[in-house]
């Protein structure tokens, strides 16, 4: 089987579980390190032509990091997909399971065993602290509701102060989102890449958790890592004066 991933995810669960399955992934697709494959362009504007010029028998997507559009154009030229879209750490767990026997994986890889385990391992932690949590500046974008970020700091004891709000990604000015007076503010370090210099600034008095974004958004290996990751991150803030 020949796949072609789009998904950076995906890219790296698939790397690492069956070597030699993947031909093409995004340009976005960082892990494994020694990744190499042909790059098909980014998430959000793949080269379809060159997609199609790999031969696939299957290309990864997600709902939420791909276009409807490029899904629609890849089925209409024959070509199949497979579209995921976890919204919890269950829920990511459950599919990357049924993806990689689907792919012909004869038995759960031990990184995905390695996450379950870290997960059951941490109970979910009563909530202790209300967030806010950007993921853009200029304009600043927040995670909303139903999200899967917001279901690992949920697990982590941190309650996304707009997940209750219609959209997924509300895009509060930067006074509404001080007015809310968090608790925390939750500062991940892709897709933008915050920094002690580039975020905490704008909440003077906050509390600022810079976090690792993969472990906060990613759904494969890092996984297995991330309750550990996140929550000691979580746990040292910084207070811009």
């Amino acid at each position: 089987m020949r796949v072609v991933s789009l998904v950076p995810s995906l890219t790296e669960a698939v790397a690492v579980t069956l070597p030699g399955l993947l031909v093409g992934a995004t340009d976005w697709c960082t892990h494994p390190a020694d990744l190499d494959l042909p790059r098909v362009g980014g998430t959000k504007y793949p080269d379809l032509d060159r997609i199609r010029a790999l031969r696939p028998d299957l290309v990864l997507l997600n709902i939420e990091e791909n276009r409807r559009e490029d899904a629609a154009a890849l089925a209409a030229a024959g070509v199949s997909i497979r579209l995921t879209y976890p919204r919890t750490v269950d829920g990511a767990l459950t599919e990357l399971a049924d993806l990689l026997r689907d792919l012909g994986a004869s038995a759960e890889p031990d990184w995905l065993a390695s996450a379950r385990r870290a997960w059951a391992a941490r109970p979910e932690t009563p909530v202790t602290r209300r967030a806010v949590v950007p993921v853009w500046r200029r304009p600043w974008v927040v995670l909303g509701a139903d999200t899967f970020a917001g279901d690992v700091l949920r697990r982590l004891g941190v309650s996304n102060l707009y997940a209750e709000q219609p959209q997924r990604y509300p895009r509060p000015t930067l006074e509404q989102l001080r007015a809310t007076v968090p608790e925390l503010v939750v500062l991940p370090d892709e897709p933008y890449r915050f920094a002690r210099d580039d975020g905490p600034e704008a909440f003077p008095g906050m509390p600022c958790a810079l976090v690792s974004g993969r472990h906060l958004t990613w759904y494969g290996p890092s996984l297995a890592a991330a309750p550990a990751v996140l929550a000691a991150q979580l746990a040292n803030p910084v207070v811009a004066g």
